[in-house]
């Protein structure tokens, strides 16, 4: 980064297990969620949030200009993915679903968003992560195609 760029980018990342299985167990996510913290921490990123629940993680981040969201998603599924089955945490075969959803908030929203995300298990009692994902879609007005969003179980 060059002398004399200031920036305030701060992104809400979510992403689901393959399948939307619900493989996430309450006995190792903290542990996975460290991880995760890790990984961006060692990427020069804040992490300011991250919580999920069994199928799916959402994580808020301040980032860097110099940060490459889709290098950083990446490196966090695939980081976090071998992470898991080196650990032996589940014994079903665990993989993160292709692509992910990125949302972009101002710094007087960030005590909103942290909150939202420390409250996934509770939130997810009242609304399924379907009803969540799309909401975001179109809040943020996202064109998209349901053939392109992440695979569903329907409930």
């Amino acid at each position: 980064m060059s002398v004399g760029t200031f920036s305030q980018i701060y992104i809400q990342i979510i992403f689901a297990v393959k399948g939307r299985e619900s493989l996430i167990k309450k006995d190792w996510e903290e542990e996975l969620f460290k991880y995760i913290t890790g990984i961006v921490q060692n990427k020069g990123q804040k992490i300011l949030a991250v919580n999920g629940t069994p199928d799916h993680i959402h994580f808020l981040i301040g980032m860097k200009p110099s940060c490459c969201l889709s290098d950083l998603v990446r490196e966090i599924k695939k980081s976090s993915n071998t992470f898991i089955k080196e650990k032996g945490f589940s014994q079903f075969r665990f993989e993160w679903q292709e692509g992910y959803g990125a949302f972009s908030y101002s710094h007087s929203a960030l005590d909103h968003v942290v909150r939202y995300i420390q409250n996934q298990k509770e939130h997810h009692k009242r609304k399924s992560f379907k009803e969540e994902y799309i909401s975001f879609l179109k809040k943020y007005e996202i064109d998209f195609k349901d053939d392109y969003l992440f695979k569903w179980i329907e409930d």
